[in-house]
């Protein structure tokens, strides 16, 4: 593996890293692919996270957004399809040292590695899992994915789906998750943001990135891709500040009964967002805004009439699996009798033969 020597020093004498430290190789994906400008965030979050390429993995799956890990200048593993949150699983409870982030794309990682997503959420295993969304599979050349809407028309649903997808903020809640944020790939201080948040929060930490997918699935994030869209059609929620949006944040956010409602922002309704609330109600809410969840129509050009909501959601402490098995493999050690081989042959009956 060829790490990068960093050669940037600080005036107390840490390393500081920049992004190149953590960037390897050319990415072979598509032009203008969604996965350019994630690949190019997240070298640039990790530098500022400030951990060490050599205390760092990156493990994936299989699908376009699964090479990933070839252009990263860490620790890294491209493994088989689905299975990308076992093996980062296996990482991070054999060396809880080390910082482990998961990279998956809707299909590889909702689809046949579906259950390996839910149980590592489930678990609350310390993993930066990120889920990289585009509706579609790319690799495979365009079969319509968990995340495909129905009546989505595709190479393997010639007269549309007849399915309804997956809400991935759905599945992450539904498994009792801690921490949900979303961006958008073109979002570069968005993206970072976010990544930021997840290295932070202790336990499994799911960050849904909207990404395009310019040959087989072009503009199904079209509402929220550009700056401008997102200044339209998004809501960037903050822990402890106003959910306002709109071009000139002339919105707002309030409640209405069990549901939300779009007011005037400077109405005196409209909501404070708490990211760290234990009651996950209000959060699925705003996680779920955007997709038609509601007959309440506001508005904007999305589903509902309600704005995207992007950045961290929910963001909840909770005991981590890997700290509980360690824990536990402690306590039970300080109760044995024995801590090696040698004090075990020595706690029977010992003969000596000569």
């Amino acid at each position: 593996m060829n790490l990068h020597e960093c050669n940037i020093t600080s005036h107390s004498g840490e390393t500081q890293w920049g992004a190149k430290d953590f960037s390897k190789g050319k990415p072979r994906w598509c032009p203008g692919c969604g996965d350019h400008f994630f690949l190019a965030s997240l070298h640039k979050a990790m530098a500022e996270i400030g951990i060490a390429p050599h205390q760092t993995a990156v493990i994936s799956g299989i699908g376009c957004s699964s090479r990933l890990p070839h252009y990263m200048a860490t620790y890294g593993m491209n493994t088989i399809h689905g299975r990308a949150a076992a093996i980062a699983t296996g990482a991070k409870v054999a060396n809880p040292d080390l910082t482990v982030w998961q990279v998956s794309g809707d299909g590889d990682g909702l689809a046949i590695g579906g259950n390996h997503f839910i149980h590592a959420i489930r678990r609350n295993i310390d993993l930066n899992m990120i889920l990289l969304n585009n509706r579609i599979y790319g690799l495979t050349k365009g079969q319509y994915s968990p995340t495909s809407p129905r009546g989505f028309v595709s190479k393997s649903s010639p007269y549309g789906t007849v399915e309804d997808p997956f809400r991935p903020a759905e599945l992450c809640f539904g498994a009792r998750g801690h921490f949900f944020a979303r961006a958008v790939a073109t979002d570069a201080t968005g993206t970072v943001d976010i990544l930021k948040a997840a290295c932070a929060h202790k336990g499994a930490s799911v960050c849904e990135i909207l990404q395009n997918c310019v040959i087989f699935n072009n503009g199904t994030h079209d509402l929220v891709y550009t700056k401008e869209g997102r200044a339209k059609n998004a809501i960037y929620l903050r822990h402890g500040e106003k959910m306002i949006f709109g071009e000139n944040n002339e919105y707002g956010l309030a409640q209405d009964g069990f549901e939300l409602k779009v007011v005037k922002s400077d109405s005196p309704e409209v909501l404070i967002h708490d990211a760290h609330c234990q009651d996950r109600t209000l959060q699925l809410k705003l996680a779920l805004m955007g997709t038609g969840m509601t007959d309440k129509r506001g508005p904007l050009e999305t589903a509902d009439g309600f704005p995207i909501a992007l950045g961290v959601i929910r963001d909840v402490e909770a005991p981590t699996y890997n700290d509980s098995v360690v824990a536990q493999i402690e306590e039970v050690k300080a109760k044995k009798a024995y801590h090696n081989f040698a004090e075990l042959l020595e706690t029977n009956d010992i003969w000596e033969v000569k």
